[in-house]
């Protein structure tokens, strides 16, 4: 029995074979594709180039292109897409496990390189394994709010998704014709003989006996893919569906009951947000903007006129809520406080009470400020806003991230940024 992985008799499983992985392989490339797509929308969401403080990126360069403002419509627009990101990119981990399952034998090949194309194919495939491992277990850590891997999350995912869908691109454009030959040969027969098996290093020269069929084994991935759509998907939505995202942070029952019984990330304890700085007598918002400066109370606040918007909160972990009611003074009225007309109200960088952490400042677009929806929400579903949901004051913005809806506003400066 030979002891070493380099050999072809070493890998007995009758089930690896071109048939196999090109199916993965074929589900990954449109799946794959899908996960790119809505993470360059994602990144287009934080409206990178905006201003520095929303977008952390060191040394972009090209890969930092910016093609749009992201629109303010329809609402639930990044509830969507980053819903259908996460979701996704959990569901594929048992065919990504499977597909790298399939080929292990050729990570082991000897010699390394045959040729100079060899060499720049068996590269590719190192950056193709090695960025896919890298982004999903990110992606999977980021989900489960697991903050372990060293750095920032935004940069390390952002620079990892360009090399991997690199390297994913090269394989792809080698293998998919050949993938596509494979899959014509749809009829399953003996599991270490198919039809498109022959000659192929794939195979094992010497099988043991099969257990179940590659028919079966598909069955079982998709078994497996299922499973975690089902116990993940939940988190996107309220109600009974919510309890059943049994393996997300955000699912399971509503953190408590009420107007305010919705789901959060940052509690006010969390991010040392006290009672006594927001308060009535102590909390001011300042708002700046053409050389001008106001200072108000909320009780000033509640004396402008207040507006309603029926807004959810989606985050970039993929959990969401439904639309919550939420009431306030309209971002595009305080920009006319220093001396803007609504119709012209520009840029505008929110800056929290929160003293620590990733995005205590945002920026937000001209587009987002002159929204009729967007506000700075003083009440949500009839009550006070609770110190958790950002009391006294909080930005709620119809689309956007839940990290730039900003919660425990004190400053807003309104100008090109």
């Amino acid at each position: 029995m030979p002891r070493s992985p380099s050999s072809p008799a070493f890998w007995r499983s009758p089930l690896r074979g071109p048939w196999f992985t090109s199916v993965l392989g074929i589900v990954l490339l449109g799946g794959i594709t899908v996960l790119f797509v809505t993470g360059l929308l994602s990144y287009a969401a934080y409206n990178p180039n905006l201003s520095p403080v929303n977008d952390m990126t060191p040394d972009k360069g090209l890969l930092g292109f910016y093609l749009f403002s992201w629109p303010t419509d329809p609402s639930w627009l990044y509830r969507l897409t980053q819903g259908v990101h996460v979701t996704l990119g959990i569901v594929l981990i048992p065919v990504l496990l499977a597909k790298l399952w399939s080929v292990v034998p050729k990570l082991f090949t000897l010699p390394p390189a045959r040729s100079f194309a060899h060499a720049l194919e068996r590269i590719s495939l190192l950056l193709l394994v090695g960025g896919a491992l890298f982004e999903f277990t990110t992606g999977v850590l980021n989900v489960q709010l697991d903050y372990i891997f060293p750095g920032s999350f935004y940069p390390l995912h952002f620079y990892g998704a360009w090399v991997f869908f690199a390297a994913f691109v090269a394989h792809a454009v080698l293998r998919v014709p050949m993938a596509v030959r494979n899959l014509r040969h749809l009829k399953d027969e003996r599991p270490a003989r198919h039809p498109a098996d022959e000659g192929d290093e794939l195979v094992a020269p010497d099988p043991v006996p099969p257990t179940f069929s590659r028919r079966g084994a598909l069955g079982f991935v998709g078994g497996g893919s299922l499973l975690l759509f089902v116990t993940t998907a939940g988190h996107s939505f309220d109600g009974p569906l919510r309890e059943t995202a049994v393996l997300a942070p955000h699912g399971g029952a509503e953190p408590g009951s009420g107007p305010a019984g919705f789901q959060i990330n940052k509690t006010a304890a969390s991010r040392g947000i006290s009672a006594s700085e927001t308060s009535e007598e102590a909390w001011r918002l300042v708002v700046e903007g053409s050389g001008r400066t106001v200072r108000l109370s909320r009780a000033d606040l509640l004396r402008l006129p207040l507006h309603s918007s029926a807004l959810p909160i989606a985050c970039v972990e993929g959990w969401s809520t439904s639309d919550q009611w939420w009431r306030g003074v309209r971002l595009r009225d305080l920009a006319a406080l220093v001396g803007y007309e609504v119709g012209a109200a520009p840029d505008v960088l929110v800056e929290s009470l929160q003293r620590h952490g990733a995005f205590r400042r945002a920026a937000l677009r001209y587009n987002q400020v002159r929204d009729p929806r967007s506000l700075l929400a003083l009440f949500v579903n009839g009550e006070e806003l609770t110190p958790d949901h950002g009391y006294p004051a909080r930005i709620i913005v119809p689309a956007a991230p839940g990290v730039l809806n900003t919660k425990w506003v004190a400053r807003m400066t309104f100008g090109d940024l």
